[in-house]
C-alpha cells in the first residue's frame, strides 16, 4: 500500500483505538493527533512519542502534508469538523453517525463530491468478517429467502447526555440490517422509554419493514445487567446467529425452519454448525479500506450516501419516538 500522511481528531475512549490501530498499520505515516483535552497527549505518547499532538484542530486543517483524517469526536461536532476538513482538501473517515441530521450529511456528501474527496462513515460492523460471512451465505442462497432479522445491543453502558440510546447504539444495527437486505425500509416504527434523564430514551425498540416481506427489529438499551450483542438472520432454509460477546462459537449456522409438505408446515431441526471467519480486527479492515479508497480512487463501502441512508432511518425512528 502506498504512503499517505494521516491525522486523527478525537483521542478519547474510542478515538484512541483509532490512533493505536493507525500506528500499527501505518507507523510514522500517522503524523498528527488532535484533541481539546490535553490529557490525551499522555495516551498518544504511550503509543508513540513520534506522533505530533495539538489541542488546536486547525493544526491538522492547515497541515498540507496530511491528506487523510479520522474524526472520532462527539456526534454533535461531526458536521462542522468534517466540513472544515473537506474544504481544506482532506479525505475524511468520520465516526457514526455522520451527523445528527440528514440535511447536514447531504451537504457534506455534496462537498466531498465537488472536491473529489473520499468521505467515509465509520459503520464498523460492515467491515466485520462475521457480517461479511453472513452476507456471503445470503448471496449464495445458503439461507434461502431472507425473512426476518433481529438485533439486540444491550449493556449497562455509558449513558450519554447529548444523545439517546437510539442514536448511540442503533446506527450499528441499522447499518448492518440495511447492508444485509440491500435496501432501506419501507416502513419504520419505534417506541422507547425514559428512566434516568429527562427527554433521553434509555431503551428503544425499532421495527423495520422492507420490500419482499422482509422484517427486522432492533432492541437497544444501556439499562441492562449484562452485555449482549446478538444478531439473528432468518431465511426459509437456514438461520445464522452472530454473538460477538461469546468467547467461542461466535457465528453459528442453524439448518432450521419449516417446510410445507401437502399443505402442512413441518419443522426442520438440527444442531448448529460453528462457522469460521477471519479474525482480523474490523477497525484494521476499515482503516485499510479508507486509505485504499483514497490511493486508488475507489468508493468506500460506507460512503456518504450510505451514511445518509442510515441517518434517514434513524430520523424516521426518532420521529416515531416523539409521538409517544
Amino acid at each position: 500500500m502506498g504512503k499517505i500522511k494521516i491525522g486523527v481528531i478525537g483521542c478519547g475512549k474510542w478515538g484512541i483505538n483509532h490512533v493505536r490501530t493507525a500506528y500499527k498499520l501505518f507507523g510514522d505515516d500517522l503524523k498528527y493527533c488532535s484533541d481539546t483535552n490535553e490529557e490525551s497527549l499522555l495516551r498518544v505518547n504511550e503509543i508513540s512519542g513520534r506522533i505530533k499532538f495539538s489541542t488546536d484542530l486547525k493544526d491538522i486543517f492547515t497541515d498540507a502534508e496530511v491528506k487523510a483524517v479520522i474524526v472520532s469526536t462527539p456526534a454533535e461536532t461531526h458536521f462542522e469538523i468534517t466540513k472544515e476538513l473537506l474544504l481544506a482538501g482532506k479525505n475524511v473517515l468520520v465516526e457514526k453517525p455522520i451527523t445528527l441530521n440528514s440535511d447536514e450529511a447531504k451537504a457534506l456528501n455534496d462537498i466531498a463530491s465537488e472536491e473529489g474527496l473520499v468521505l467515509m462513515v465509520g459503520h464498523l460492523l460492515l467491515y466485520h468478517p462475521a457480517i461479511l460471512k453472513i452476507r456471503e451465505y445470503l448471496d449464495n442462497g445458503e439461507l434461502g429467502n431472507l425473512q426476518y432479522i433481529y438485533s439486540n445491543r444491550l449493556n449497562l453502558g455509558t449513558i450519554r447526555t447529548e444523545e439517546n440510546i437510539l442514536w448511540s447504539f442503533a446506527p450499528h444495527d441499522i447499518s448492518v440490517i440495511q447492508f444485509l437486505t440491500g435496501s432501506v425500509p419501507e416502513e419504520v416504527t419505534a417506541t422507547g422509554a425514559i428512566f434516568v434523564q429527562p427527554n433521553i430514551q434509555d431503551t428503544t425498540l425499532t421495527y423495520l419493514k422492507f420490500k419482499n416481506n422482509v422484517h427486522a427489529h432492533v432492541f437497544v438499551s444501556w439499562l441492562h445487567p449484562f452485555k449482549e450483542q446478538r444478531l439473528v438472520v432468518i431465511g426459509d432454509k437456514s438461520m445464522m446467529v452472530f454473538e460477538d460477546t461469546l468467547k467461542e462459537n461466535k457465528l453459528k449456522l442453524y439448518r432450521k425452519g419449516f417446510e410445507m409438505v401437502n399443505g402442512i408446515a413441518l419443522k426442520m431441526d438440527a444442531e448448529f454448525e460453528s462457522i469460521e471467519f477471519d479474525k482480523t480486527s474490523p477497525l484494521e479492515i476499515e482503516q485499510e479500506h479508507f486509505i485504499n479508497c483514497i490511493l486508488h480512487d475507489k468508493t468506500p463501502r460506507t460512503d456518504g450516501h450510505n451514511g445518509i441512508e442510515v441517518l434517514e432511518t434513524l430520523e424516521r425512528a426518532q420521529h416515531e419516538l416523539l409521538k409517544v
